[in-house]
């Protein structure tokens, strides 16, 4: 049994709107001097590349940006950014864009700052000292990478996404201004906005902390549900029950805008706390294969990983359904957790998720090697709050199907 729980987040958190225009004073306000931007063509073209620049110039800070990120990043890409560092010999890196521009920024950071290469990072725990610093601005809200102390890369070549997880990767500032997010695309918004609530569920389900199947003594990427945690999952659901479908569909409303924004970061400064479970673990190889975004893989089977785990997490369905805004008065607690199923496939319908494992142009016969790849994934089994065997994995892809 363990006896205690951790938290941990960012150097830094500001968040509100505008705040970008602060960046450049708050990073020479720590002694920062050579900043390699890390982005992407889109983020460029719509201009957020020019804001973040010229805060940071204006501030006497010399900049140069590697716009060569994309979505889900490959190890290749990641190569590329290395690189880049090596040629301009940076003090600081910020990642500006989705959770794969601030992963990648993180990623540069970690073996710019260490040495050796990219392949001895791959894991938890193989980070050893601080890294040089990173400022994450995220231009959409879901990841939480601008929190978190996670970073992932596509291997084409295994056809799995792999991860580095390390206290030392969460950013030293995270700057979140919701007005950077109003230029993201309907697809983008949902896309990022259900990861977001995927991220908030599996922390609030979780193997809470005291039974987590591993010695005290022991280091874990995630310490397992926790108060801390719960407080900030719940936020993050009602926020998102609230606003996600008006982000959607009015990119301008800066109502909804702003409470997605916060909705992400508090939910990933929930599961990077706590746990993401078997709903990432099944995206992974998802993910990689079919290249679909890591939101969408989410999204698709959250709501049949929530059947798996039902029987086990009562209570905690019918708090999800009550704060994603269903009426559940009257009902028994049972048909109340039943309704938060219904709730999130309503959400994804009305954002256009895809609904099924075979509208990503998977077949069935992929199916088994999705679940054995899934399956080695032993630290997010742990984290779950049933543990699966390699054939139930198959039988919720099947159920996905």
């Amino acid at each position: 049994m363990r006896e205690f729980w951790n938290f941990y987040s960012a150097g830094r958190l500001v968040f509100g709107n505008g705040s970008v225009r602060q960046l450049g004073r708050l990073t020479a306000e720590r002694g920062l001097q050579r900043m390699l931007v890390i982005s992407d063509p889109a983020i460029v073209q719509a201009g957020l590349v020019d804001r973040v620049v010229s805060s940071l110039k204006q501030a006497g800070i010399v900049t140069h940006v590697f716009e060569g990120g994309e979505p889900e990043p490959s190890k290749e890409t990641a190569q590329l950014s290395i690189s880049e560092a090596h040629r301009f010999k940076p003090d600081s890196f910020l990642g500006l864009g989705g959770g794969s521009n601030m992963d990648l920024s993180k990623i540069t950071s970690m073996v710019f700052s260490g040495g050796g290469e990219l392949d001895d990072y791959i894991g938890f725990n193989t980070v050893k000292n601080a890294i040089l610093p990173v400022v994450a601005v995220p231009t959409t809200s879901g990841t939480g990478s601008e929190v978190s102390h996670a970073a992932v890369l596509t291997d084409h070549q295994n056809q799995i996404k792999v991860s580095t997880l390390s206290q030392f990767l969460r950013p030293s500032i995270a700057l979140v201004d919701p007005e950077m997010s109003y230029s993201c695309p309907p697809k983008a918004t949902a896309d990022s906005g259900i990861d977001a609530l995927t991220h908030a569920i599996e922390a609030y389900t979780a193997v809470p902390y005291q039974n987590l199947a591993v010695p005290m003594e022991e280091p874990t990427p995630y310490d397992g549900k926790t108060p801390m945690g719960d407080c900030l999952a719940e936020k993050a659901i009602r926020l998102i029950g609230k606003h996600l479908i008006r982000a959607v569909h009015e990119p301008e409303n800066a109502e909804a805008r702003e409470g997605m924004s916060l909705a992400a970061t508090l939910a990933g400064l929930a599961f990077s706390n706590c746990a993401v479970a078997v709903v990432h673990a099944l995206e992974y190889p998802l993910g990689a294969i079919l290249h679909c975004s890591h939101g969408a893989g989410n999204g698709l089977l959250l709501p049949f990983v929530m059947k798996y785990n039902l029987a086990t997490r009562i209570k905690e369905f019918a708090d999800i359904a009550e704060w994603l805004g269903e009426d559940i008065s009257g009902m028994a607690q049972a048909s109340a957790a039943d309704q938060s199923i219904i709730a999130v496939e309503n959400l994804k319908q009305n954002i256009g998720i895809p609904k099924r494992i075979r509208d990503l142009g998977a077949t069935r016969e992929q199916l088994p090697l999705f679940a054995e790849k899934a399956f080695a994934i032993k630290r997010l089994m742990k984290l779950n709050p049933r543990n699966p065997t390699q054939e139930e994995l198959l039988k919720v892809y099947q159920d996905a199907f």
